[in-house]
């Protein structure tokens, strides 16, 4: 079984009816739905007015993947939790951060640079997107085909400031003209990590059969393939020659 915690910070459900009409278990409890159907996925959720964030120690040591949704609190979530992720996926754990996410505390440090990029949202639906397949024989876009589209979404444009991606898996095009690296892998340490970045709070995306089974690619792929414990620097004594 992989073992997924789904991690929102659960502010727009609460206060926004546009969003809570969407998602009336939240963004968090839409993708921890689609996600338990599978025999070899067992979620569990956390969100960010939780005690240490529903990020405990016990909870990522226990976790294989974790998905990280979030926005308008970044700055909320405390530099302890960020280092004990940061931590968990050099250990190992994989990481999935979703849409605004880019802007994660969790992501800008595993990154090291600003994540930051041009954006539009008009209207009450945004643009329409395009996300092409540059990757087909990733396991992350098995099942899609040369693309898909989204009906509304937020634009997200370039230039994105990240480092170059080890594997760009999904380019987004809108109607506006504009495009973005939509799906891009990382390593660090032993950990993977997948960006994907559709999930605009006000849109049903996550709702969407493709989406879907992107973020379900995209979490057997990050499964770990190895926990280990922090490495150390030991000064360590000269081995003795055995021939």
């Amino acid at each position: 079984m992989i073992r997924v915690t789904v991690w929102n910070e659960y502010r727009h459900e609460k206060i926004d009816d546009r969003v809570r009409n969407i998602y009336p278990e939240g963004i968090h409890g839409a993708i921890a739905g689609f996600l338990g159907m599978h025999e070899d996925i067992t979620v569990r959720t956390a969100t960010l007015d939780e005690p240490e964030c529903g990020l405990t120690q016990e909870v990522l040591d226990n976790t294989d993947v974790l998905i990280w949704w979030g926005h308008m609190a970044h700055h909320e979530v405390p530099e302890d939790v960020v280092v004990r992720v940061q931590e968990s996926v050099l250990k190992g754990m994989g990481l999935v951060v979703l849409h605004s996410g880019h802007h994660s505390k969790i992501f800008k440090r595993l990154m090291g640079t600003s994540c930051n990029l041009s954006w539009r949202f008009e209207g009450t639906d945004g643009d329409m997107e395009r996300l092409w397949v540059v990757a087909p024989d990733h396991p992350i876009t098995q099942g899609i085909d040369r693309y898909f589209d989204l009906p509304g979404e937020e634009m997200y444009g370039e230039p994105f400031d990240i480092p170059e991606p080890d594997k760009l898996l999904f380019l987004g095009w809108y109607e506006g003209g504009e495009v973005f690296r939509s799906g891009c892998c990382w390593r660090r340490g032993r950990g993977k990590i997948f960006y994907f970045q559709p999930g605009h709070e006000t849109c049903p995306t996550y709702h969407i059969h493709w989406v879907q089974t992107v973020i379900t690619n995209g979490v057997r792929w990050a499964e770990p393939e190895s926990r280990v414990a922090a490495l150390e620097c030991p000064n360590v004594k000269k081995p003795t020659p055995k021939f």
